[in-house]
């Protein structure tokens, strides 16, 4: 079993969408002919995510996020300004130990319409 899709309830798909797209860097997105869904992946094909209409916003808390990376300490700033410029918000920062913090970062974001996901930076001893 492998997985080829993550999707992701939203009241707006297009909008929720081509923030993912953007953040991502991949190669568009294509929207339901009925309008209420929308689909981004990479370039290469590969695993996409899928966004659905759903009459309700979002309440609580994600039970399941998507885990991305800066790849360094040094470019995770960059990373949280380019996001926050395509419409994310910071929800909280992790906290770990002094010698654990020297080398990695893990911040909990979320995207436009509140759904968290986790952007770090650096790598674990």
């Amino acid at each position: 079993m492998e997985i080829d899709c993550v999707t992701i309830d939203c009241t707006d798909p297009q909008r929720v969408a081509h923030f993912w797209n953007e953040a991502l860097g991949w190669g568009g997105v294509a929207l339901y002919p009925d309008g209420y869904g929308a689909v981004c992946g990479p370039p290469t094909g590969g695993t996409y995510l899928e966004f659905v209409h759903v009459p309700e916003g979002k309440v609580v808390k994600n039970r399941v996020h998507l885990g991305c990376s800066a790849e360094s300490l040094e470019a995770l700033d960059a990373e949280i300004t380019r996001l926050q410029g395509l419409g994310a918000t910071i929800a909280w920062e992790e906290e770990f130990p002094r010698e654990v913090a020297e080398r990695y970062c893990n911040l909990v974001l979320r995207d436009v319409e509140g759904n968290e996901f986790c952007l770090s930076g650096g790598t674990l001893p």
